[in-house]
């Protein structure tokens, strides 16, 4: 990799384009959240269900004061990129765009959540094996300083329970799979793989889910309508230990690793940890519709 890799930014129906373009290039952006290393060389703008033609006019002409070229030509917009950010709020066309992506042989970071289902998720992981292409997926959440001082304090948990969003109704799809990703990514952060069933609990507030796993580890994630504060806790036989988000400052962290990722291939965190938050949202999804406890399918 050059010292200084030129990323293509895939889509712009989401704040985290922006979020993440500041920290690469932006001028004003505060020392201690700037990420050295990247140059966002350009954006592909289309439309989604997502954001309107306003909201993207917005964003389009605040990337452009940094200097970010904003194209509707995917060509155009990856022709002299070293690394790939797809950055599309909705989840649907995930696959869509990797496909195109994956052809390129660059490495890729794919925005949460890894795709709309468990299916579309998993064929993405097997395009990225079958054309050997490095590729990660995560929510920055997994990034919170406060639950990573957490989860170094008690490695191995035996229950975690975690709060977040459920987030406005979607506008298209499951609003469990688009908004509960960031809570279901601590979870998974904290407690580790290998879930097996989940329950979802409906109710005036938002949506409770009970995750059972084999090993008798449980974890719980409370999916609130309308309260956007995450934070969680912690505990095994011995104590609890419980952590708050501090908002907006995991973004700096996901990028000092997507950072590393394109220079050397290695992160913290891999398509198996993205995998299996996406087998919890699925079924999760499937418990929030059916009223019933839903298997972990992988």
């Amino acid at each position: 990799m050059p010292k200084e890799i030129n990323v293509a930014l895939i889509g712009l129906d989401t704040s985290h384009t922006v979020e993440f373009a500041k920290r690469i290039q932006a001028a004003d952006c505060p020392a201690d959240q700037k990420i050295t290393g990247l140059r966002a060389s350009a954006c592909l703008r289309f439309s989604t269900p997502f954001q309107n033609e306003d909201g993207l006019n917005v964003r389009q002409k605040q990337l452009e004061a940094w200097g970010i070229r904003v194209t509707t030509d995917f060509d155009d917009a990856v022709k002299e990129c070293d690394a790939i950010m797809i950055e599309i709020n909705d989840p649907s066309h995930h696959l869509e765009y990797f496909k195109k992506c994956v052809a390129l042989e660059k490495p890729i970071f794919l925005d949460k959540p890894l795709a709309d289902n468990i299916e579309n998720g998993l064929e993405i992981v097997r395009l990225a094996k079958e054309n050997k292409v490095n590729a990660i997926s995560a929510s920055p959440l997994r990034f919170d300083a406060n639950l990573i001082k957490t989860c170094s304090e008690m490695p191995k948990p035996a229950q975690v329970n975690v709060y977040g969003p459920l987030g406005r109704p979607a506008p298209t799809g499951s609003s469990i799979v688009w908004y509960g990703v960031h809570a279901f990514e601590m979870l998974e952060k904290a407690i580790g793989k290998g879930a097996s069933c989940i329950t979802v609990r409906v109710d005036g507030s938002g949506a409770v889910a009970i995750v059972d796993y084999p090993d008798k580890r449980r974890g719980i994630v409370e999916l609130t309508k309308g309260v956007y504060i995450y934070g969680g806790t912690l505990r095994d036989s011995k104590a609890a230990i419980s952590y708050s988000v501090e908002a907006g400052k995991f973004y700096t962290g996901l990028m000092k690793d997507v950072e590393k990722f394109f220079r050397t291939g290695e992160a913290s965190f891999t398509l198996e940890d993205a995998v299996e938050v996406m087998a919890m949202l699925d079924a999760a999804d499937r418990s929030f519709k059916s009223g019933s406890t839903e298997t972990v399918y992988r």
